[in-house]
């Protein structure tokens, strides 16, 4: 069974909202991403624009570092660098986005991020450095 978003201690991000984002699996240096993509989410050409596939890249990596086991402790990151490549088209359907983090320092993390559509290919795949932010 999937779990979605609101069963995460998370306040949703207006922009994740608008793009459909929904986090359906999330643990420690790990986070699956999905999207039910409609026509709204495509260019001109008829295929799932790449700034939907860069930003599930750039959120899904993001994810996987800011996990934390402390209920209500809500860590925050600031993407500093962010890497993708097209390996194939997407037509529609659902996107799914699966990030794990490669290797965590003091202040940042670097992350490895895939995306795949609904056949289960591989569609794209991105690197990302993310920096830990200061609470408020």
């Amino acid at each position: 069974m999937s779990e979605t978003s609101e069963n995460f201690d998370l306040d949703p991000a207006p922009f994740h909202e608008l793009m459909g984002m929904k986090l359906v699996e999330w643990r420690d240096g790990y986070a699956r991403v999905e999207i039910d993509t409609g026509r709204q989410h495509s260019n001109r050409s008829g295929i799932v624009h790449g700034g939907v596939i860069l930003s599930m890249i750039d959120q899904t990596a993001a994810f996987s570092g800011l996990w934390c086991s402390v209920k209500g402790n809500v860590r925050k990151a600031v993407t500093i660098d962010l890497d993708c490549r097209f390996t194939g088209q997407i037509k529609g359907g659902k996107i799914t986005a699966v990030g794990q983090v490669a290797k965590r320092g003091r202040n940042i993390f670097f992350c490895r991020t895939e995306i795949f559509d609904e056949s289960g290919e591989m569609v794209a795949f991105g690197a990302s450095t993310h920096r830990w932010r200061q609470p408020a």
